[in-house]
């Protein structure tokens, strides 16, 4: 695969071009189709398709363009969804088979929103059921792998999302993210993805749980939000915008005004580079990659303080920020019973982490820290999710702890941007979380796309997959 694959380029590049009549809707639909048939069968990223109804929104998209009109800044980009998000019909089923057969009779706000601007979804991808993993398989849809290494995981629970916008099956996608799901999976499979901050794109629609068809019509989890993946930090950037604002009920009050950024370099950028905590212990090989990132960063003129950091009792504070996680999402299990004091006894602590990480943010711009423990790890589908082990520097952990490093980000509702920023010498992907205050999603985005253009040589930014796509 080269450059000129039009399946490769950026949703902007995309868009761009089928503006221009350079590429056709209908043409680029039938070239991802074909990416699909071709490499799918190894990756296993798309769970169903809808290629009749899509195909025809394709043409009517290209006729559009041939009268010179444009529906939107995403006019004519066939897309896909993962499959926790209700898509108007199209099978969605939170990858559980109590809902193998639902078809939603209309979208969830966010697919609403890019179809408005212009997207067309022709399918979906798949995850974890009641999308509660760090992997993505489940009973009907079987197992994603990692289009970098088939025998590791995508990630999770946006799994088949990141999988299929690595290997350019999809425009972009539009994934969820309570506990890492858009930012862990964007680093496993080297793409670009942003968890944007809490509250700011709607979540209505939202398939979790076994009465999901009931709570997703008319409730927001806490901590979960929906974001964008895609081959670029400009894409995340655009998918923003489309995707932001208030819930359907809030619209006629509510106006979103997202603090805009004046940075165009990274020189002067002040970075607080948190990579090293000893309670969170990192793969030795993937954290001399972030290193070297950050030396990247410096070397380009940006202000690095390795040693400034939230001021706060790591362990207590991820652990809070889990159990704020499992109290929105439980399914079963001790939070699933959890009284309204214990859950604001909690909140009353996410204050004090989100005044922790305030404090930071006076004295740096953006803080840069791991997304999880360790780059993509091999399939691990034994046991239930909370009783497996995983390896870190030959030392066993628990699985539990790959929530760590999300989980203080997510729970003090804060923007983060998971970037590209290296390979490792096993060939395997590295991301970054690039973390900046609460409402500067912009701030986040426009350093990802910095910092993942200063680590270009080092194997930085998005890249085609060696396995599936050489």
């Amino acid at each position: 695969m080269t450059a000129t694959d039009p399946t490769l380029w950026t949703a902007t590049e995309q868009a761009a071009a089928i503006a221009d009549r350079r590429l056709g809707s209908e043409e680029l639909l039938d070239l991802l189709l074909d990416r699909i048939e071709r490499v799918d069968t190894a990756v296993h990223a798309v769970c169903t398709l809808d290629t009749g109804r899509a195909r025809l929104a394709c043409r009517n998209a290209d006729a559009a363009v041939a009268r010179g009109e444009r529906l939107g800044p995403l006019h004519g980009l066939p897309i896909t969804v993962k499959d926790a998000i209700s898509t108007a019909g199209i099978r969605s089923t939170g990858g559980a088979v109590a809902l193998a057969d639902h078809v939603p009779t209309e979208d969830a706000p966010a697919v609403a929103a890019v179809k408005a601007a212009g997207a067309i979804v022709f399918g979906k991808t798949n995850l974890p059921e009641w999308s509660g993993d760090w992997q993505s398989f489940n009973e009907m849809f079987g197992t994603t792998n990692n289009p970098w290494a088939l025998d590791r995981t995508p990630g999770g629970s946006s799994g088949g999302a990141a999988a299929a916008v690595s290997c350019g099956m999809t425009s972009f996608e539009v994934g969820t993210d309570i506990g890492g799901s858009v930012r862990v999976p964007s680093a496993f499979c080297g793409v670009f993805g942003h968890k944007p901050s809490f509250g700011i794109i709607p979540t209505l629609g939202y398939l979790d749980a076994p009465d999901a068809l009931d709570v997703a019509r008319s409730v927001e989890s806490d901590v979960n939000t929906f974001g964008p993946i895609a081959r670029s930090a400009d894409d995340l950037r655009l998918l923003l915008d489309v995707l932001s604002g208030p819930t359907p009920d809030r619209s006629i009050a509510w106006r979103l005004e997202l603090p805009d950024t004046e940075i165009n370099s990274l020189r002067g950028l002040r970075i607080a580079a948190w990579i090293d905590d000893d309670e969170l212990e990192i793969d030795a090989v993937m954290a001399a990659v972030l290193h070297r990132a950050v030396d990247a960063a410096e070397a380009a003129g940006a202000v690095v303080d390795r040693r400034r950091r939230p001021s706060l009792d790591v362990a207590s504070a991820w652990r809070t920020g889990a159990r704020l996680i499992g109290a929105a999402v439980a399914v079963h299990g001790p939070d699933r019973g959890l009284s309204h004091q214990d859950w604001l006894a909690m909140h009353r602590a996410r204050a004090d982490l989100r005044a922790a990480w305030a404090s930071v943010f006076e004295h740096a711009d953006v803080v840069l820290c791991p997304v999880t423990l360790l780059p993509a790890f091999p399939h691990l589908q034994e046991l239930e999710w909370d009783q497996r082990t995983i390896h870190v520097n030959g030392v066993a952990r628990s699985y539990v702890g790959l929530e760590g490093w999300p989980a203080l980000v997510g729970a003090a509702y804060l923007p983060s941007t998971a970037t590209p920023v290296g390979i490792t010498d096993e060939g395997l992907p590295v991301g970054v979380q690039v973390v900046s205050p609460y409402l500067h999603d912009r701030r986040s985005i426009r350093v990802s796309a910095l910092l993942a253009e200063a680590c270009g040589d080092l194997g930085g930014g998005y890249r085609a997959p060696t396995i599936t796509l050489r």
